[in-house]
């Protein structure tokens, strides 16, 4: 194993700190997530068989309880969704959500993304990758655990196609500074706004909980959209 990747993921990027699960979000977890649900090993993925199609993929990471990936995968059927969340109350609601809209067009991971895009996501096969609202660890002392870093970035990278999008969104000022200057520094993306700036909100981005718990504390919101060259 890389050294540097044995450091990277000895600072997680998340705690457990999950609440309380809902008799519904249990449910679900117990009917649907042998249906749905990935398990973690360190194979790559065969993308195609997991979805019983070829289609583009799209990966969303964090993806909490999963509203943002219901919605694009009721609007896009034509897409593949891979959602990727450490909290079982989140894919919870996720598959419960997915069993009522009668959706096939997602699967879902419970595990650490560093570690599913390292084993499990092979590269050059992601059309869009979705990080929205990271956890932003405000305190200074928490920074090394926020997600979006060079190293972080470098593995990202390698699993998009030429010409797809990476989207970012954040509700902290600091953490939009260190995602533009990380992101903006790695001359291998475009920043599809211009250099220096942050992007109008996607149109298709449905407002997060956790986007408007921000937007209640009249947090102001950053957008970022990235192409690989």
């Amino acid at each position: 194993m890389n050294p540097d990747n044995q450091h990277r993921r000895s600072i997680r990027s998340y705690v457990r700190r999950e609440g309380r699960i809902t008799p519904a979000q249990q449910a679900a977890l117990i009917s649907h997530l042998g249906n749905f649900g990935v398990n973690f090993s360190n194979e790559i993925l065969d993308l195609e068989k997991l979805f019983g199609r070829y289609a583009p993929t799209i990966l969303d990471i964090g993806c909490g309880t999963g509203d943002t990936t219901i919605e694009l995968a009721k609007a896009h059927p034509e897409n593949n969704y891979l959602a990727v969340e450490v909290h079982r109350p989140g894919i919870g609601n996720l598959l419960k959500e997915i069993v009522k809209h009668g959706l096939f067009n997602i699967r879902v991971i419970n595990h650490d993304i560093f570690e599913v895009i390292e084993y499990q996501v092979q590269t050059n096969c992601l059309e869009q990758i979705l990080i929205l609202f990271p956890d932003p660890w405000p305190k200074k002392r928490h920074h090394k655990r926020r997600l979006i870093t060079p190293p972080f970035l470098d593995l990202l990278i390698t699993r998009l196609r030429q010409n797809a999008r990476l989207f970012i969104a954040t509700d902290w000022q600091d953490y939009a500074d260190q995602i533009l200057d990380v992101c903006d520094s790695d001359n291998r993306l475009t920043n599809l706004a211009g250099k220096g700036h942050a992007a109008p909100r996607p149109y298709w981005r449905k407002h997060t909980r956790f986007e408007q718990r921000g937007l209640r504390l009249k947090h102001e919101v950053w957008d970022f959209v990235y192409a690989l060259k």
